[in-house]
């Protein structure tokens, strides 16, 4: 039986050992590992979903390139090994998917251009969330991660106890309180119907 603390490299080795010529590549000393070698769906092993879910909690944030096979019901196959899929409960799933959110600024779609975490107003907010790039910029467009973890682990020891005894309110209503001045009459409405309905707080 392993001990409740794995040894350095573990699900490295253990994720080489069930996947032959995959590779993890650690981006940075805080937050983010590529993998290599390895292709995304469905019918991947639970030992390497086991690896995978271990380096994620690990590195917070792992990418994966090359996975141009990925369609929206092979990405909801792979993400529902990963655990339960959870919807965003005021914006609507992608046409013939569960939980799929399409984002595409460039068609008008909102932009997540501020530090946030994703649907945390829910009373089962998500674990992961898995992002699927389909059209991606020559240049520009990141997305940047951080590692909050780190961030407290950190922190001096009088601010540590000071987030310790901090209580908060997570809600939708602060995103959703104002329209962007220079929208269009279609656009307010469609916000109204979609963000201003229903509140959640938890």
């Amino acid at each position: 039986m392993r001990s409740l603390i794995d040894p350095p490299g573990f699900w490295l080795s253990s994720l080489t050992k069930r996947i032959p010529d995959s590779d993890v590549v650690p981006l940075t000393s805080r937050v983010g590992a590529e993998i290599r070698g390895v292709r995304l769906g469905g019918d991947l092993s639970d030992a390497a979903i086991a690896a995978i879910n271990q380096l994620l909690l690990k590195h917070k944030v792992i990418f994966f390139r090359g996975q141009e096979h990925l369609d929206d019901a092979e990405q909801e196959l792979f993400a529902r090994r990963l655990g339960n899929l959870v919807p965003h409960p005021t914006q609507g799933p992608a046409a013939g998917t569960a939980s799929i959110l399409n984002l595409d600024s460039g068609r008008g779609g909102g932009r997540a251009d501020q530090w946030h975490t994703d649907v945390t107003f829910v009373d089962a907010y998500p674990k992961f969330s898995v992002l699927r790039g389909v059209v991606i910029p020559a240049a520009g467009g990141d997305t940047i991660w951080s590692n909050t973890h780190a961030a407290y682990e950190n922190l001096p020891a009088p601010l540590k106890i000071l987030a310790d005894n901090l209580w908060a309110i997570h809600s939708n209503a602060y995103d959703y309180a104002a329209v962007r001045p220079r929208a269009t009459a279609e656009e307010k409405k469609h916000f109204e119907e979609v963000f201003t309905s229903t509140i959640y707080e938890t």
